[in-house]
């Protein structure tokens, strides 16, 4: 689908139901929407950003964490400060208890989103997401750089805004445990 006919057909409100539809129509972009309205429209990640996906996992795994509490690349529903809802596509998500199925699940039970930075999503997914994500109380938001070490910046939250706890290598964060990030 080419961006003329998404702007030819584009609502004039986009909803959840409208980014799903627009999702099910262009299998190479992913579509979110903040809790303003705001729409981001971005190419699939590439196979560096996958990998570092996929270890993140593994590491989840292999630490026993449940397959039914961990999941890569599912839609978030965000609630806003103005009782707006968005749409978020994390890089990976960390529940306390497992879900129902859905396009867009609540954030009630999230403990960890983490995104990996891919080539133009710099200010997105270390402004906007990083504020979107306290203010909806999600415990934990971890940003991964996709430079030589895969820098891992671990932000907590703190009385509705995230502070950093750590910073360190994806290599690092694979040798520690997830009960040494609050994730068990």
């Amino acid at each position: 689908m080419s961006s003329e006919a998404v702007g030819r057909y584009m609502p004039a409100d986009v909803t959840l139901d409208d980014l799903t539809a627009m999702m099910a129509a262009d299998e190479h972009h992913r579509y979110e929407i903040s809790p303003e309205g705001i729409l981001s429209v971005m190419p699939p990640p590439g196979y560096a950003h996958a990998i570092i996906a996929t270890r993140l996992m593994m590491w989840l795994a292999a630490a026993g964490v449940p397959a039914e509490r961990v999941a890569q690349a599912v839609g978030l529903r965000i609630p806003g400060r103005d009782g707006g809802v968005g749409g978020r596509i994390p890089d990976l998500v960390v529940w306390s208890k497992p879900q129902t199925d859905g396009v867009w699940l609540p954030v009630t039970d999230v403990m960890l989103v983490a995104e990996i930075i891919s080539p133009g999503s710099e200010g997105i997914d270390t402004v906007t997401k990083r504020t979107e994500y306290a203010a909806a109380g999600i415990a934990q938001y971890w940003v991964i750089d996709q430079d030589q070490g895969q820098t891992v910046t671990m932000h907590q939250l703190d009385g509705g805004h995230y502070t950093v706890r750590a910073t360190m290598p994806l290599a690092w964060v694979l040798n520690t445990t997830p009960t040494d990030h609050d994730l068990a």
